[in-house]
């Protein structure tokens, strides 16, 4: 009986030893270290400016490569709307990147800042083709005016949308889009968006300059 238990501790301490090793030999040694990063999804921002910021050198043991940190690290750059740092055994690093696009510009003294469809200003830039300017009074991310006048850009049907130069908004009622012939869609709030992008379409068939859908039962032209 001895003999047995004896055998059986011998056998724990062994597997206990096996694991700590095995562990040591991991986390200490570049058997399974970094040995290449892989970047995925990025296209304006360049590579070498992520792997700046994700700091993560390559020889560095895999398990010990904290990837939430390197993932806050990355997202630090604004052009991204999202990153994710995967450790993809036995030797990679991924991080995957979704960067942000630009649907509208806001007129700056230092330049054209753009803006992503949620407010965010992650650029000063030129706008690129198809990008709107935005005049509201307070165009950052947060502001309720801001936030409700890129939301009616974004339901905007296409063959509205390909027209557009400029949404202006006032207040969160008095939201109108500019067209690039100079024509005007006084919008109101963005509710009902679907249906006032609909009455939009056949009006805008009609002689006028002005079109105001904000009463989308009872539209009007002038």
């Amino acid at each position: 009986m001895k003999r047995s238990r004896r055998r059986a501790v011998l056998a724990v301490v062994a597997v206990v030893a096996v694991i700590v090793g095995s562990a040591v030999l991991v986390y200490f040694t570049p058997l399974l270290s970094v040995r290449t990063i892989s970047v995925v999804g990025a296209s304006s921002v360049s590579e070498q400016q992520i792997l700046d910021r994700l700091e993560v050198p390559t020889g560095l043991p895999l398990v010990r490569v904290d990837a939430a940190a390197a993932a806050q690290r990355v997202a630090s750059i604004p052009e991204l709307a999202s990153v994710r740092v995967q450790r993809k055994y036995p030797s990679t690093v991924q991080v995957t990147v979704e960067e942000r696009v630009p649907v509208a510009f806001v007129d700056s003294p230092d330049g054209a800042h753009l803006l992503d469809a949620t407010g965010v200003d992650f650029a000063v830039a030129p706008p690129p083709p198809g990008v709107v300017r935005l005049v509201t009074d307070n165009p950052v991310f947060g502001d309720p005016v801001t936030k409700d006048a890129l939301a009616v850009l974004d339901s905007l049907p296409p063959l509205i949308r390909g027209q557009v130069g400029e949404v202006r908004a006032s207040t969160l009622s008095d939201i109108s889009i500019l067209l690039l012939d100079g024509r005007t869609v006084v919008w109101g709030n963005k509710d009902n968006s679907e249906r006032k992008g609909a009455v939009a379409i056949a009006l805008l068939s009609q002689p006028g300059q002005i079109f105001d859908v904000s009463s989308p039962d009872l539209p009007t032209t002038k």
